[in-house]
């Protein structure tokens, strides 16, 4: 009885001159684009076995590559079909200059099959060489990521990037500005078009996405409540409103420090609306240009490094104001959960191990308390 035939798609079966039996069908690949793949069985029923995990493969819209895929193949797939869409346009943009700049040139060539342990800590050492450790780093992680992504797709059955250590990094050291210069720098930005920014940056630690992306309908001064939702970024030539870094809202207590400071800036941008007539951009933006376009991100960081030298300060970031801010709240016994929910941290150990620092009055009024304690039991 002759043997009912596979639908069309469904690849065909046939007895080899040499007694085996040969299926092809074809399937997705990598790229998007389709091709016949061969597998063999000694028995007619072995071969449609794996003939049928290929139709279902494809059914699935799972790519069976018919030849190991080169990494300079893989990683613009990867950014195009796993990372555009799903993460962030600074995540993506982040991981597509590691994937041009440093991952395709040192081993674009390798098949994702082929690639070794080896492999990977040459690259590394190149790119640690062509850059630093922290971008060598960097590049680790968006391998792994696109390994691990690969190994889900059944591309591979390891990921050899889990086999290598990451480069160790040394950490920055940051020196935020104490009590006395974090006050030098508020008043010395009075006058700047930019004061109340600079206001949240230091009083609450808002990132400067989050503080060029406040909008009015976000504030109310009569409740005396801030709530950070969105943030603006510039990514590729592109300025554009995105949600906060981890996607979560939060609603924050304005101290009064803040109020006076954010109702100058309605009074000012009102007089700025009615100066620009009809060329005036509503946007309902806290922060905007004198047409009422929003602020570039970087003009933030100008700014704060022109008033940060006028006033003769020592020189930090920007985003270092968070740090200072962390260490005030700290050091005014706010506790660690609270702190964490101003900032907007996903995770507490990001507030203790990186935004905290102990001062030298901290440190001294420790070794204070030290010395009475010592002289207490001594004296008994």
């Amino acid at each position: 009885m002759a043997r009912k035939r596979n639908p069309n798609g469904a690849g065909s079966i046939w007895q080899r001159k040499d007694g085996r039996f040969e299926a092809r069908v074809y399937v997705p690949q990598p790229d998007g684009t389709r091709k016949r793949k061969t597998v063999y069985g000694t028995t007619w029923d072995e071969c449609d076995t794996k003939r049928q995990e290929l139709v279902l493969r494809d059914r699935q819209g799972v790519p069976t590559p018919t030849r190991s895929a080169k990494l300079s193949e893989w990683l613009p797939y990867w950014l195009e079909e796993f990372v555009r869409y799903d993460r962030k346009k600074t995540t993506y943009a982040k991981y597509e200059t590691h994937v041009r700049r440093y991952l395709i040139p040192h081993i674009g060539s390798k098949r994702l099959e082929t690639l070794g342990a080896a492999d990977v800590r040459r690259m590394l050492s190149a790119v640690t060489s062509q850059s630093t450790a922290a971008t060598a780093k960097e590049s680790h992680r968006v391998l792994r990521s696109a390994l691990t992504a690969a190994c889900r797709e059944e591309l591979i059955s390891r990921n050899v990037v889990m086999l290598v250590p990451a480069p160790r990094v040394q950490p920055r050291e940051i020196q935020p500005w104490n009590l006395d210069q974090t006050t030098t720098f508020v008043e010395a930005a009075r006058k700047d078009p930019l004061y109340a920014a600079f206001v949240l940056a230091v009083a609450l630690g808002m990132r400067r996405g989050e503080i060029l992306g406040l909008r009015w309908s976000d504030i109310d001064l009569d409740r005396r409540t801030l709530t950070v939702r969105n943030q603006l970024q510039r990514v590729q030539k592109e300025l554009y409103t995105d949600t906060t870094k981890n996607r979560r809202t939060r609603i924050i207590p304005l101290p009064l420090v803040c109020v006076a400071p954010l109702r100058w800036q309605h009074l000012r941008q009102s007089a700025q609306r009615l100066a620009a007539g009809q060329s005036w951009q509503d946007s309902d933006y806290v922060f905007t240009t004198r047409t009422g376009r929003p602020v570039e991100p970087r003009n933030l960081n100008r700014s704060f490094e022109r008033i940060t030298d006028d006033a003769g300060l020592p020189r930090i970031r920007l985003h270092d104001a968070r740090h200072g801010c962390a260490t005030l709240l700290f050091a005014a016994g706010v506790p660690a959960r609270v702190v964490m929910e101003i900032l907007g941290h996903s995770q507490i150990a990001v507030t203790m191990n990186i935004y905290t620092h102990v001062s030298d009055d901290n440190r001294r009024e420790a070794m204070g308390h030290m010395d009475r304690l010592l002289r207490r039991h001594r004296s008994k």
